[in-house]
């Protein structure tokens, strides 16, 4: 009994976005359960405490704990939601395996938007932003900038490889 190879490549797109899915569940239930780590992180990066002393950035600093919580809470947000796309988007997948490529197509939607928020989550947060804090100037922070770049690079290939078109499936002619 032959495989079907657009079945075989169609699950292996839906288990890459329930990869990332678990992934970005275990971030947010982390930072949900053990907050005390990570919000420390996010506090001191926006305190900028960490950084070369005599840093002319210094003057971005935010010291503001409401907007530290704010910050934290948003992380959060971003990662359940992540989370909730990429597992929606990879069980319509599942649903939709057998059907037609416009079909196919369609489904993997969900789990393109929750791949794109994983993406800029990590990317715009932790990249960007932790540039805009010179988090690379800190000692003690400058591993969260090489956490997220493998995190980010991650979610864009699951991206590309999921939104790429699958081959034409081949027709035989029986005349």
């Amino acid at each position: 009994m032959a495989i079907d190879s657009h079945i075989v490549l169609r699950l292996a797109k839906s288990a890459t976005v329930c990869a990332m899915a678990l992934f970005a569940s275990m971030a947010a239930f982390n930072n949900i359960t053990d907050p005390a780590v990570n919000f420390a992180a996010v506090k001191h990066a926006l305190a900028m405490d960490g950084i070369f002393e005599h840093s002319q950035l210094s003057w971005r600093s935010i010291e503001n704990p409401v907007i530290a919580t704010g910050c934290f809470i948003v992380i959060i947000a971003l990662e359940s939601l992540t989370a909730l796309l990429c597992w929606i988007g990879a069980a319509i997948m599942l649903t939709k395996l057998n059907q037609a490529e416009h079909t196919f197509r369609s489904a993997k939607s969900c789990a393109i938007i929750g791949l794109t928020l994983g993406f800029l989550a990590w990317q715009v947060i932790f990249m960007s932003i932790g540039e805009w804090f010179v988090m690379w100037q800190s000692a003690q922070w400058t591993d969260t900038a090489h956490s997220a770049f493998r995190i980010f690079i991650t979610f864009l290939l699951v991206l590309i490889f999921v939104a790429s078109n699958e081959p034409r499936r081949e027709t035989t002619d029986h005349r």
